[in-house]
Formats: structure tokens, C-alpha cells, sequence
């Protein structure tokens, strides 16, 4: 398992496509017009991020170690428990399973973005995050603690006695954790790939109703993360 780099490639690009086909799924389910889950609210979204996560790494974890996110990638390389050469390869092939992601979002809830004439940023969060309160080092902020957090947990796992079976779960609880707790500022990209991704087929897929794909902010969700995971994955590798 594991063996081939291409193989590997396509686990991460097919688990994260997964990750963004459920977790923006529901984002557009709850905040999109004539949606039968719309106003649905923050708690569906949380839980459904976290069953998201836990069936993305099932469906990429037999192909791949299922990062599925090149903050959790270049974290693990820091850590000893990656390698280097592949952090890039694997970043790529995460962003490029993000587009596909987003462009079946787009296409399955194509005529309530229709419907949703009213409100170009909910059109947008379905994609991308967007602050609750833009201030953009504070919003990186936010995502550095939370991406800290999730790398400095993922690592942890690694020394438990988990199954191999239930670390996928482990992992969607994680997310829920992170989303109900540290989530309410940002949107809790931790991701760059599930952010980036999603927010190039935004840009260049006709949506009904779209704005502006927001590129000012887009750097928070990439460097928030980034530095956050080398951060949790450094404290973590100072732990006897």
C-alpha cells in the first residue's frame, strides 16, 4: 500500500474532491434558496465538515495517507513521518481535487445558486471561506490556532491506540471540535487546498449569482494554515 507516488497522487486528489463534495456540499444545502436544509445553520454545518472529513480519508486512505490538505502534508514532513520530495506533488494534486470538488458542487446545487439572488457572499461561502469579521491578521490568526490545533491532534493520534479502521473517525471528530469551537471567526479553511481549490472554480465557472471570488482575502486561508501546521507539527516533535 502506498507504494506507487501516482497512486498515491490520485488518493489525495480523489479524497480531497470527496472532502469538498460533502463538506461545501452542505454549506450549500444550509445557505442556499429553496434548499430543503436551508438556514439549517452552523451546527449541520460542523457536523456535516466533520462526516465529511471521516469519509473523504475512507475513500483516499487505501490509494494514500489521505492528508488531503498541504498544511497536514508539510506538517508531517516536519514532523519525520513524510517526505519532502512529495509535500509539492501532494499540494498539487489536493488543490486540483479541490476544483473538481467545487465544480460538482457547483453543478449539483446549479439552480439554487439560481434561486439565491439576494446574497453574493452566501453564494461564495459554499466555495471559500469568508470572515465574520474581516481583519485580515486576525483572521490569520484564527486559522494559524486552528490549523495548529488540528496538526499538533493528528500527530497525537499517530502515538494512540487506535485501529487503524477508527482513525478516520477520530479525525472527523477532530474537525467537528474545531469547527464548533475555534470555526465561528473564519470558517475554518485549515486548509488551503479545501479553501484555494474551491475558490478557483468559483472564479471560473459560470455561477449563478456569483460576485467577486474575493482574491484579497484568499492569502489567509493559505498562510494561516501553512504556518500553523509547521507550527503544531514543531511543538509536537518537541515531546519526548
Amino acid at each position: 500500500m502506498h507504494d506507487s507516488l501516482m497512486l498515491q497522487l490520485l488518493g489525495e486528489f480523489i479524497g480531497t474532491a470527496v472532502l469538498i463534495i460533502l463538506g461545501d456540499g452542505v454549506v450549500a444545502a444550509v445557505s442556499l434558496k429553496k434548499s430543503k436544509a436551508y438556514g439549517a445553520g452552523w451546527v449541520a454545518i460542523a457536523l456535516g465538515w466533520g462526516l465529511a472529513i471521516t469519509i473523504a480519508v475512507y475513500c483516499a486512505a487505501f490509494l494514500s495517507p489521505a492528508h488531503l490538505n498541504p498544511a497536514v502534508s508539510l506538517g508531517m514532513a516536519i514532523a519525520g513521518k513524510f517526505s519532502w520530495s512529495y509535500v509539492i506533488p501532494y499540494s498539487i494534486a489536493q488543490i486540483l481535487g479541490g476544483v473538481l470538488g467545487g465544480i460538482i458542487v457547483w453543478a449539483f446545487y446549479y439552480d439554487h445558486f439560481k434561486e439565491t439572488t439576494d446574497n453574493q457572499e452566501a453564494v461564495l461561502s459554499v466555495f471559500a471561506t469568508v470572515p465574520a469579521i474581516r481583519k485580515y491578521w486576525m483572521n490569520c490568526l484564527s486559522e494559524f490556532i486552528g490549523t495548529a490545533v488540528l496538526m499538533f491532534a493528528l500527530l497525537a493520534f499517530t502515538r494512540g491506540n487506535f485501529t487503524e479502521g477508527l482513525n478516520p473517525i477520530a479525525v472527523g471528530i477532530l474537525i467537528t471540535a474545531i469547527g464548533f469551537s475555534l470555526g465561528g471567526t473564519t470558517g475554518y479553511a485549515i486548509n488551503p487546498a479545501r479553501d484555494l481549490g474551491p475558490r478557483i472554480a468559483h472564479q471560473i465557472m459560470p455561477v449563478p449569482n456569483k460576485g467577486t471570488s474575493d482574491w484579497a482575502y484568499s492569502w489567509v486561508p493559505i498562510v494561516g494554515p501553512m504556518l500553523g501546521g509547521a507550527v503544531g507539527a514543531a511543538l509536537y516533535t518537541l515531546i519526548p
